[in-house]
């Protein structure tokens, strides 16, 4: 009987850590900005980082990628869609003005940085650099996927 309280202790943990992460109920309709999701990982053949970030819904045109020493930012706009006046009955769907930053682990070579979108993903590659590069602010183009 008691490890059964300790696992529904156990589950009410974890449920009290998913909610500190999500918005509050009383402020879903006061968010002011989007924040997408991000996988970073690092292949070794070729040797790289790959950065996806998830923006459904967003114009590649708008999105803005960039290089900043060790640090990529990922900014944009997704758009609520466009429509008749609405009578909303709920709205958890995320809207409106990002920024991600990423602080990357190893250097990397900004001349051969890639970024491509497609159904949604921003699919930003980064290949390694041999010797750490100059600092300068680069501006990395988003292409569609084809």
């Amino acid at each position: 009987m008691a490890r059964r309280r300790d696992i529904d202790r156990l589950a009410e943990l974890e449920e009290l850590f998913a909610d500190l992460w999500q918005v509050p109920r009383f402020a879903a309709g006061m968010r002011r900005a989007y924040r997408p999701q991000i996988d970073v990982f690092r292949g070794d053949e070729p040797e790289q980082v790959t950065v996806v970030v998830e923006i459904p819904g967003a114009d590649p045109d708008q999105i803005r990628v960039s290089l900043d020493g060790a640090r990529l930012v990922v900014s944009g706009n997704r758009p609520r869609p466009a429509g008749p006046r609405r009578v909303w009955y709920r709205s958890e769907i995320e809207y409106g003005p990002f920024a991600r930053e990423v602080a990357l682990a190893v250097d990397v070579d900004p001349d051969g940085a890639t970024a491509t979108y497609e159904r949604g993903l921003l699919r930003v590659v980064l290949p390694l650099a041999e010797r750490p590069p100059a600092p300068a602010l680069v501006a990395i183009e988003v292409r569609r996927a084809q």
